[in-house]
């Protein structure tokens, strides 16, 4: 089931950065590329957990500050020869606000 809601404005993220956003238990990256596209990740690396949020995003990846694992940001999977993903989670823009799907999350919880 979609969930939609309004998380923050796309100015909020800097370019190659990210900002992280709580759902209930759950810390979510939201990483916008040097090209303006929008990106959310569960905020835990595949391999160890580690903060995806703190690692660099070059193109449409984000490199885990712990172990430099490169993850995809459009299906959370590390690149080979790494294996695991993070849970990628729908995100949209509309008129420059972010918008999360967090029925994503909820049913992942449920």
């Amino acid at each position: 089931m979609n969930n939609w809601i309004d998380i923050l404005d796309v100015s909020d993220i800097p370019r190659q950065g990210a900002r992280v956003v709580r759902h209930g238990m759950v810390d979510v990256a939201v990483f916008r590329t040097a090209d303006d596209a929008v990106f959310a990740l569960e905020d835990r690396c595949p391999h160890k957990g580690g903060p995806l949020s703190q690692g660099i995003v070059h193109g449409r990846r984000v490199a885990c500050p712990m172990h430099n694992w490169n993850v995809a940001l459009d299906t959370g999977c590390a690149l080979a020869p790494d294996e695991g993903c993070a849970r990628a989670l729908p995100v949209r823009v509309e008129a420059g606000r972010v918008w999360l799907d967090v029925g994503a999350i909820e049913a992942a919880a449920a």
